[in-house]
């Protein structure tokens, strides 16, 4: 049983976060990074790890653990950073995920893609896709847009306006250099 929307072969990042398997679809990925120096920033959300500086621009980094109300990690080893583009109310927004380590990129036919399970009201799944069948492992499949809230990144893109504010002439301080 295939999940409704899904009707052709696509293309999925996976990743690892405690022991599970999770895939994003590798559209929605720019790039992946090691683990590079995170800036804190002051009164975020307790699953922000804060921001990089991603070739001169701001973007805040997510650990996906604790978004997800897991442990944080105990080690940082094979750590890395996804690096994503989402559309949340019409606006592109670039984001790093922190995972655990990056697997790979996998093919999924519609047919090994499940809907979703259905646990009950009090466990939220709206943010997962499906359940990807690879050999004998299930791969839970993000939809990227819905682990986000448009909520929870405002404060995000209140914390770039800080960082990075604006000239008179209407450029980032940060970018006047780059010439």
């Amino acid at each position: 049983m295939s999940v409704q929307g899904i009707t052709q072969t696509s293309q999925y990042l996976t990743f690892k976060l405690d022991n599970e398997i999770y895939a994003m679809d590798i559209t929605t990925v720019r790039e992946v990074l090691d683990i590079t120096q995170i800036t804190k920033v002051p009164q975020m959300p307790d699953f922000m790890c804060g921001v990089i500086n991603l070739r001169g621009s701001v973007v805040p980094v997510v650990d996906l653990r604790l978004k997800f109300g897991l442990e944080k990690a105990a080690s940082v080893r094979e750590a890395c950073i996804v690096i994503i583009e989402i559309v949340l109310d019409d606006e592109e927004t670039v984001l790093g995920i922190l995972v655990d380590s990056v697997q790979e990129v996998i093919t999924l036919e519609p047919e090994q893609i499940d809907p979703p399970p259905r646990i009950g009201i009090r466990l939220k799944t709206q943010f997962i896709k499906g359940m990807g069948k690879k050999d004998k492992e299930f791969i839970i499949i993000l939809e990227t847009v819905k682990v986000f809230s448009a909520e929870e990144l405002a404060v995000v893109q209140t914390t770039d306006d800080i960082l990075m504010p604006e000239t008179p002439g209407g450029t980032n301080v940060e970018n006047e250099n780059d010439d």
